[in-house]
Formats: structure tokens, sequence, C-alpha cells
């Protein structure tokens, strides 16, 4: 609120100090007024808390059409609630099929500011399935769960911190929050959804995936790779809105041919957009994929915290700027 000193019995060239100090006076209360969106902090706590809930044994190893993954299911939609997400659809499930079984995709959505920018989406995904109990054979002390806290309680976890941050933040582009159902079924969920929305038009900028990240890569200058590394410009617009080398290119990705086997690839192939996935699994820093002692325990938090703090730079650079300034390579 803006206040006014009135000086009226004063003599002029007081009365005109006195209009110096109150229009300072007026400044100063204006900056203090206008205050800047608070954030939801990302807290170590609070990833904890959610990466221990997904990898318990109360959810079996979250293996599609089970059980487990539909307590998961529930959980994400409490939190995308939470965090004062829409729904994109007419609910946040996104409902498919697959060996007869129901899946579903939580789509939550917040819209942008801009009143043409907030036609474009930037997709942030990770699945949230694992492969459940294993046989026999690959138990480990009678203990049968896989609980899939890297793979990818942690990239779940990602996408949920992200959201809250983001609820109160205001940007141009409307930002779109995917988790993915049957990832490990041969990305079933990730091709359903990519197919609908490109049956629906729309118009997806970005999409970004969170696999693996919850262990550090070690003896690189950068702080996660990028799938599809030469792709398209991503990690080089995105490192350039973050002040930082955030995304960094792994020639294992290359030759493993990663790109083509996580949720980022059926929106490449649908809608040819830069679609790619950030990890921090190098194939030598974590010896427990797939296996039963991948556990919450053994996720560094604090490596976790600092990924998800130094991404959401990038995020806002890429939803706030003007031009689309992420482009696939001209090869592709």
């Amino acid at each position: 609120m803006k206040k006014f000193l009135l000086y009226l019995a004063l003599p002029a060239v007081i009365y005109s100090c006195g209009e110096a100090k109150s229009s300072e006076k007026e400044k100063s209360v204006t900056k203090q007024t206008e205050q800047p969106e608070q954030s939801i902090a990302i807290t170590q706590e609070s990833i904890k808390e959610s990466l221990n809930y997904l990898s318990s044994d109360e959810l079996q190893g979250r293996k599609f059409g089970t059980e487990g993954i539909e307590k998961a299911a529930n959980y994400i939609q409490k939190q995308f609630k939470k965090a004062d997400l829409k729904p994109y659809f007419s609910t946040y499930r996104d409902s498919f099929t697959h060996n007869g079984k129901t899946g579903y995709n939580m789509v939550g959505f917040k819209e942008g500011n801009d009143p043409q920018l907030k036609n474009e989406i930037i997709v942030l995904g990770a699945h949230y399935d694992h492969i459940g109990i294993v046989p026999e054979s690959k138990q480990v002390n009678g203990d049968s769960i896989a609980n899939g806290a890297n793979d990818n309680a942690a990239g779940t976890v990602s996408i949920l911190e992200l959201a809250k941050q983001f609820s109160t933040k205001e940007t141009k582009r409307s930002l779109m929050f995917v988790l993915f159902s049957a990832e490990e079924e041969g990305l079933i969920g990730s091709k359903h959804l990519a197919e609908r929305l490109a049956k629906e038009k729309a118009s997806i900028y970005v999409m970004l995936n969170f696999e693996m990240i919850g262990v550090p890569l070690e003896n690189t200058s950068y702080s996660a790779y990028l799938t599809g590394f030469e792709e398209s410009n991503l990690a080089e617009k995105f490192n350039e809105y973050a002040d930082a080398e955030v995304f960094g290119f792994f020639e294992k990705a290359k030759e493993f041919q990663l790109f083509k086997r996580s949720d980022n690839y059926p929106f490449y192939q649908e809608m040819k957009v830069p679609a790619q996935t950030l990890c921090t699994f190098d194939f030598s820093n974590y010896p427990y994929y797939h296996h039963v002692d991948d556990e919450a325990k053994l996720m560094d938090v604090s490596h976790m915290k600092n990924l998800i703090d130094k991404v959401i730079p990038g995020i806002e650079g890429m939803a706030n700027s003007t031009e689309k300034e992420i482009q696939l390579n001209e090869n592709n």
C-alpha cells in the first residue's frame, strides 16, 4: 500500500525535501510488498519420505497390474493434488490396457501464463513401475522383492518434487508432469500417452525424462548425462539456461542406444520433438540394477536434492524463452 507524507504547514523548500523522502519511502514500500513468488523448498526429508514409501516392501516392487503399483498410483495422485496440479485429462489417470491388465500413467498439469506460449507444453516424466517379485533363482537371503529404489522411485520422486516446486512458479509455457506405468513391459505406458497426445495434436515442445538418478556419477564435470546427446541442442541450451554444466555426453549411452530404451523415445517417434532422458547410473556406480538390494537406504539423498535443484533453472529457461530455442539437429 502506498503512503503519502504531506507537510502542508512547512515552507516550500522543506516540503520539496519531504516530497523526495516520500517518493523514496514509496519505492521502499513497493519493493517490500512486491515479494517474489515463494517456491516450496526441496528438502532431503521430503525426498526421503517419498523414496522410502515408493520403494517399501508394502508396494511389492510396483509391478504393472499389481496391488502394489495401484498403491503407488494413489500416492502419486495425492501428491499431485497437494501440489495443486490439475488433471490434464478428465482425471489424473491416463488409463490403458496391456496383456489384459489395466494400467495408469499419472498426469498432472500446470498451465502457463502467456496467452500464446501456454499452448506449448514441456513434459517432465519418469516411470514409476518396477519388476515386482523376482523368481527364486534371483532371491537373496530370502528377499524376493525388487524394490526399485534407483529404478525408478528416484526418478519418480524427482517429478513429485518438481511438481511441488513449480506449483508456485509462473511460467510462460505449460508444464505436464507424468509418471509412466509399464515401462518395464516395453515402454507401454509412454507409447500410449505419446500416441494419445499426438492424436489430440497437443503441442509438445520438449520431453525431459528422469531415469535412475539415485547415486551420483563419478569423475565427471557434469551432473547427469543426457541420452541422445547428439540428437538435439537440448544439453547445450539447458546448460546455458542453468549457467552450469548440468548435462554431459556419456559414450556408453550412445553405445548401448539408451536413447531408444526409456520413456522419452515414444515422444520422439510420435512427434519428432526433442525428447531425451537424464540419468546418473553409469553401469559401474551402482551394482543393483533389477536386484532385490535396490533399496532406499542405498540412495544418496543429498545428491538427489542437489541434482533436482540444478535442473530447476534449466526447466525455467525452457519454459520462459520467447522462442523455441531447443531444436532437433538437422540430420534428424
